[in-house]
């Protein structure tokens, strides 16, 4: 799928999770249930740029995303269900970064906020990440790693 190249830039650039930076107040991280779909290793491949990046959703709350030379440590929040829309808002801010170069060559910065919305496939196998409730402006899939913990 592809998106509009303002929304791929930014989605790219923190990929976990950042679509539209909304400046959101994001205070204690509140960790998702143990059976939450977004727990788990997830891959997105991005030929088009010849990179792929490795999100780890933890248990915690927090994630670990590797793209290109970037690291970097963010904390989410995630609803336990989706909406009625069938998806999952996902706020995330991130903590820390090595500030080097991601896929997409952007640097990111802690304190980056940003809100997407998550539709998983019925196998809770890949996903797909959005600007809102709509399947209008997305990337992915991601895909689950198997074999591996967050």
């Amino acid at each position: 799928m592809r998106v509009p190249a303002a929304v791929l830039s930014a989605t790219v650039a923190r990929c976990a999770l950042l679509c539209a930076a909304l400046g959101l107040a994001h205070t204690a991280t509140a960790a998702p249930p143990a059976d939450h779909p977004i727990l788990g290793i997830w891959k997105l491949s991005l030929p088009d740029l010849g990179c792929s990046e490795t999100y780890r959703f933890r248990a915690d709350g927090t994630t670990l995303v590797t793209s290109a030379e970037e690291v970097s440590e963010s904390e989410y929040r995630i609803p336990d269900k989706p909406s009625a829309r069938g998806f999952y808002r996902l706020d995330d801010r991130i903590v820390k970064d090595n500030g080097k170069k991601d896929c997409a060559g952007a640097i990111m910065k802690p304190g980056t906020t940003a809100t997407n919305f998550i539709r998983f496939h019925p196998s809770n196998a890949i996903f797909l990440m959005c600007a809102d409730e709509t399947m209008n402006a997305c990337i992915g899939p991601f895909e689950r790693v198997k074999g591996e913990e967050a």
